[in-house]
């Protein structure tokens, strides 16, 4: 069997390549909102996360969504940072939420009652999925859909 033997150089390249590695995970989704303790507490009643942080000054708060948090910022700290903010439009979305569960038409209800407003009822899509949407106080799209299957193989 023959033996694979580097180089002094290319081994040196080697281990340059993965000293210099950063290993990334997916950390934070931030949302740009007028009033973020106002906000946190519509997605505590209308989705049921719970407040993992909100910064005393009201600028700056987190829900506790699992691995990946979802995270608020008001408009005036991100100007104020320097940023140009631009409100989210559910009817000209750049982006959407998404937040899974087995019972699609219970969450849409309660997000609903909350004060979301309905942008699409729950339909089955062709790859087997139920999806909703519903616009946030701020007007963020939020789709509510059962969780992906496992892929075929």
């Amino acid at each position: 069997m023959p033996k694979l033997w580097l180089s002094l150089e290319a081994s040196s390249h080697f281990n340059a390549f993965f000293a210099k590695a950063v290993f990334m995970q997916f950390g934070y989704t931030i949302l740009y909102v007028e009033d973020v303790p106002k906000t946190i507490a519509f997605y505590e009643q209308a989705f049921g996360f719970a407040r993992r942080f909100l910064h005393e000054a009201g600028d700056f708060g987190e829900l506790d969504t699992g691995a990946t948090s979802l995270a608020f910022a008001s408009l005036r700290l991100m100007v104020e940072l320097g940023k140009n903010p631009q409100r989210a439009s559910a009817d000209a979305p750049s982006f959407e939420i998404a937040f899974t569960t087995a019972d699609v038409a219970a969450a849409l209800q309660r997000a609903v009652d909350a004060g979301a407003r309905l942008v699409q009822a729950p339909e089955q899509m062709p790859w087997g999925q139920t999806v909703a949407y519903v616009a946030d106080l701020n007007g963020a799209l939020v789709e509510l859909c059962t969780p992906m299957g496992a892929p075929a193989a």
